[in-house]
């Protein structure tokens, strides 16, 4: 019955990860692009660490786990805030 589980969870993770990496290359505004790292590929590679864990039956890959999920968000506003500052006159 787990490899049912560990099986559903690796083509749940890889669908996110192939969604998120088209929405990379097809959406055209960074902006819009932004959300394809941030929203499917961080649900492709959480669906990936459930299944480690599943398999495995230890806790150590939540680690890696949580510290995506509190980066991606944080490292997508800053790649915003950027995109929407002026450039710098001694940037030129």
């Amino acid at each position: 019955m787990s490899e049912i589980i560990i099986s559903l969870l690796l083509l749940l993770g890889a669908a996110f990860l192939l969604i998120g990496a088209i929405g990379i290359a097809r959406l055209p505004d960074l902006f819009m692009r932004l959300h394809g790292p941030t929203k499917a590929t961080t649900l492709g590679i959480g669906a990936l660490v459930v299944a480690s864990v599943v398999h495995g039956r230890t806790l150590a890959p939540l680690v890696v786990m949580l510290f995506l999920f509190i980066t991606a968000p944080v490292v997508a506003h800053m790649v915003a805030l950027c995109a929407q500052r002026p450039p710098r006159e001694d940037e030129e």
